[in-house]
């Protein structure tokens, strides 16, 4: 079963992404997934929130806004797609990420669009 691991971040690992900290903060990531092996089916870091845009539709107009977004102490740093037997298999990845000491990673089962009727022709 495949498992989406939701990596938060707070700010301060953001800022580890560059400076003198960048090699540490990537070095843990690159051990993550190194042990992740091939468990890891895909994902990918995300840039900075103050990079992103939101669309929103209402009212027949389209409404575009920059970056950030959420106001909460975590950012949505970047996600991974692993293949784990269980739940309690995927908590366990998502104990061993770097982002889970300081922020917060959620684990959600993933939905093959081929399991939803309404997407089988």
């Amino acid at each position: 079963m495949q498992y989406a691991l939701l990596i938060y971040e707070t700010p301060g690992e953001f800022a580890r992404r560059q400076g003198e900290d960048a090699q540490a903060y990537w070095s843990s990531w690159s051990a993550y997934f190194d042990a992740l092996g091939a468990r890891a089916a895909s994902g990918a870091c995300l840039k900075t929130p103050d990079t992103g845009t939101v669309m929103r539709r209402g009212n027949g107009a389209r409404k575009v806004e920059d970056g950030p977004h959420a106001d909460s102490k975590e950012q949505l740093g970047g996600f991974t797609i692993i293949e784990a037997d269980s739940l309690d298999e995927a908590l366990a990845w998502a104990e061993r990420c770097p982002a889970a000491a300081t922020g917060a990673v959620e684990v959600r089962p993933v939905m093959a669009m081929a399991d939803v009727p309404e997407m089988q022709s």
